[in-house]
């Protein structure tokens, strides 16, 4: 059997061939894509036990999904906690499958492959770049055989871009090798001369990122850097993005809006200092020269980009339109935002594209003349309300979700008990593997229409159009694709909880004015965000346990209570 060819051998029916490998590599695919590990791993025992003799073993982890998927072939006393063997490794965040002359990680085998010109697996990622996590390291003493790209389409890898024949071909070589080796037909296995090896190099510009976007996946990602926020909160987060690029992140000065925006973008990028640009606006921005630069007027032909990197990012973001871009405005409202963000206002609606320069004709510049916002840039913008700050016109209210936040009782009481250090950088590239997905729906314009959502929203309008706070068409369809996203990728949120959300980031941020004006607005709002039969209860603290929306009139009932003390109240709150 040694000098046979893989077309040679003849493969009884429970022996591992093409099929069990492209089950096995699907399953892997879904439960690393959904890091969810019991759901799959009942599959992974399905899969055939012997191949040439060899018994196989094919693991997604033990108790918890492990970072490497693999299937072992084992023999001559050898395991995979001890010892030396043929390995199959997929590695889902570079999206390959190794074929690799493995070496137990648990105990140093006392039997080598006595490989001294072969290349190991970290060698292979240092060599092309590849990040690694920590956990992703654990083989990297094993040899390389033969490298393979794996292609994912619709959460399956595919088959047509993965030549399924030279793999096993690669897996057949090692096997041959490894069965003289043990029968003491070979000394050294550097005397043998490869068969095919096929060692894929990657393309720096190739996106690694073709998992589905799964929020649970991200919750646990952003909980790993020790930051405290609710499973709602970033689910609304998420979804806002994926609705329009744009976000406000309003409230308590320290309750974790910048952390929560810079969390996420470091979780979904796969290199964090190309994808994630900071800004912290100043308050001494008149015009748009901070985030896009300007024409030196004193040297034609030269370009001065900004310094904040804003239009930088922009650029990379139109290179790599696959990959997911974060510009982080920090204290948006120190400065008028119309005088400096009024071209990406316009673009958000237009999708025009914004005029830079005149380009001279004999200019090597990388700045074009004309940019457009990059359908994969999403911004996200930090605003704290003091003295120091300027109020959002309704326009640009209109044109982003605005996410309050704020901090009960039992989130600050769980704060003071636990470890208060955070470690931002534990989410760097966590979900990577899910950005383009990521983009892909949220290029996506589904806008998805139920009954409850109608008779709210006329009910809504009806009673904003007396104060003229009322939305338009662009606000409507904006909270139907929220609505959309919501039902397609938050988990356990209800239909109620959804509009819940959607009514306040797009309707209420709008409402401001004195208590005269807003005040029989705000009881109408009240009630109908009530339960039925309790829509005349009081505006107070303690009816809110009757509400069907409550975040809605939770908002409602503390801009009521400002409108009362101070004879005037806003969404925004210093």
């Amino acid at each position: 059997m040694a000098n046979q060819n893989l077309n040679e051998i003849t493969l009884v029916n429970d022996e591992f061939q093409n099929q069990s490998l492209i089950d096995f590599l699907n399953i892997a695919v879904k439960a690393t894509s959904e890091n969810n590990y019991t759901k799959y791993v009942s599959e992974v025992n399905k899969i055939a036990k012997s191949y040439m003799g060899l018994s196989v073993k094919a693991s997604i982890g033990i108790g918890n999904l492990t970072y490497i998927p693999w299937i072992s072939f084992t023999g001559y006393n050898q395991q995979t906690s001890n010892g030396i063997y043929p390995v199959l490794l997929y590695y889902s965040n570079a999206q390959i499958l190794i074929v690799s002359y493995g070496i137990s990680v648990t105990n140093t085998p006392k039997v080598s492959w006595n490989l001294s010109h072969t290349q190991t697996i970290g060698e292979y990622f240092k060599e092309n770049n590849i990040p690694q996590k920590n956990a992703e390291k654990k083989y990297n003493n094993s040899f390389i055989h033969s490298v393979f790209p794996i292609r994912i389409l619709n959460n399956e890898i595919d088959t047509s871009s993965l030549d399924v024949d030279n793999v096993l071909e690669s897996l057949n070589y090692i096997c041959q090798l490894y069965q003289k080796i043990f029968d003491g037909k070979l000394d050294n296995i550097n005397d043998e001369t490869f068969v095919n090896p096929q060692i894929y190099t990657p393309n720096e510009d190739m996106p690694i990122n073709n998992n589905t976007f799964h929020i649970p996946t991200l919750v646990e990602a952003i909980k790993k850097t020790g930051l405290i926020y609710g499973d709602k909160l970033i689910q609304r987060y998420a979804c806002s993005l994926m609705t329009k690029p744009f976000v406000i992140l309003s409230g308590l000065a320290g309750s974790g809006k910048t952390q929560l925006a810079l969390a996420f973008a470091r979780a979904m990028s796969e290199n964090v200092e190309q994808q994630l640009c900071v800004v912290p606006v100043g308050a001494d921005w008149t015009n748009r020269e901070p985030l896009l630069g300007y024409p030196n007027a004193l040297k034609p032909g030269e370009y001065m980009q900004p310094e904040s990197g804003a239009l930088q990012i922009m650029m990379r973001a139109l290179r790599n339109p696959n990959k997911p871009y974060f510009l982080v405005l920090d204290e948006m409202n120190l400065s008028y935002v119309e005088r400096y963000f009024a071209d990406f206002l316009s673009a958000l609606e237009s999708h025009q594209e914004i005029p830079l320069w005149e380009k001279p004709d004999e200019c090597d510049s990388e700045v074009p003349a004309k940019i457009a916002l990059p359908r994969n840039l999403f911004i996200i913008g930090t605003i704290n309300v003091d003295e120091t700050t300027y109020m959002f016109s309704p326009k640009v209210l209109d044109r982003a979700n605005v996410i309050e936040f704020k901090i009960s009782d039992k989130e600050m009481d769980k704060f003071l008990t636990q470890d208060m250090s955070v470690n931002i950088e534990a989410a760097n590239g966590e979900c990577a593997n899910m950005g383009k997905d990521f983009v892909e729906k949220s290029t996506k314009k589904e806008a998805e229409s139920s009954e409850l959502a109608h008779q709210t929203l006329i009910s809504f309008f009806k009673v904003l159009k007396k104060v003229n706070a009322e939305f338009g068409y662009r606000s409507a369809t904006e909270i139907y694709r929220f609505i959309t996203n919501a039902k397609s990728c938050a988990n356990g949120m209800t239909d109620e909880e959804i509009l819940d959300a959607a009514i306040v980031q797009k309707l209420l941020p709008k409402l401001h004015g004195s208590r005269k004006k807003l005040e029989p607005a705000l009881k109408a709002l009240w009630g109908m965000c009530m339960k039925d039969g309790h829509t005349t209860e009081a505006i107070i603290c303690e009816n809110l346990h009757y509400a069907k929306f409550p975040e809605a009139a939770d908002k409602i009932q503390r801009m009521m209570q400002t409108a009362l003390e101070n004879g005037f109240t806003s969404f925004a709150e210093a």
